[in-house]
């Protein structure tokens, strides 16, 4: 499990970093997406491409490596929608999402994306803590 984590930030990094070379812009994936949904000028064609590639590696890593997918539980589709939603809106307040901080803005020495990936991790071990062990 170390290892697929290990790897994957790895491939996430690398990319981030080819991104930056090639584009010249930070890899920001909620803010490709937030400016493409609206858009369908040409100019956009690379972020059109960037999802189109996005997806596609993310299948062809399930192919390759199907046991390294983790298995939702729930069935309970209201309930994706709605953590959908506080994420949309999480992400609209922080100005990125927590992988694009993590990866991009602490690459970059970004002090608000150092202070947003404390909050997001401290976040996150609050309420592992709370539903593990006090609820």
């Amino acid at each position: 499990m170390f290892i697929d984590a290990l790897l994957g930030w790895t491939l996430i990094w690398f990319a981030a970093l080819l991104f930056s070379g090639w584009v010249g812009r930070v890899m920001g994936v909620s803010g490709i997406l937030k400016w493409i949904l609206p858009n369908t000028e040409p100019k956009s064609f690379w972020r059109y491409m960037f999802i189109i590639w996005l997806i596609w590696w993310v299948l062809f890593y399930r192919i390759l490596f199907p046991e390294s997918i983790i298995h939702i539980t729930s069935e309970s589709y209201l309930l994706y929608i709605i953590a959908g939603i506080f994420v949309g809106l999480g992400v609209s307040m922080a100005n990125g999402c927590t992988s694009g901080h993590a990866v991009c803005g602490i690459g970059r020495l970004s002090v608000r994306s150092i202070i947003a990936t404390i909050t997001f991790m401290l976040t996150g071990i609050l309420t592992v803590y709370i539903t593990h062990h006090l609820l």
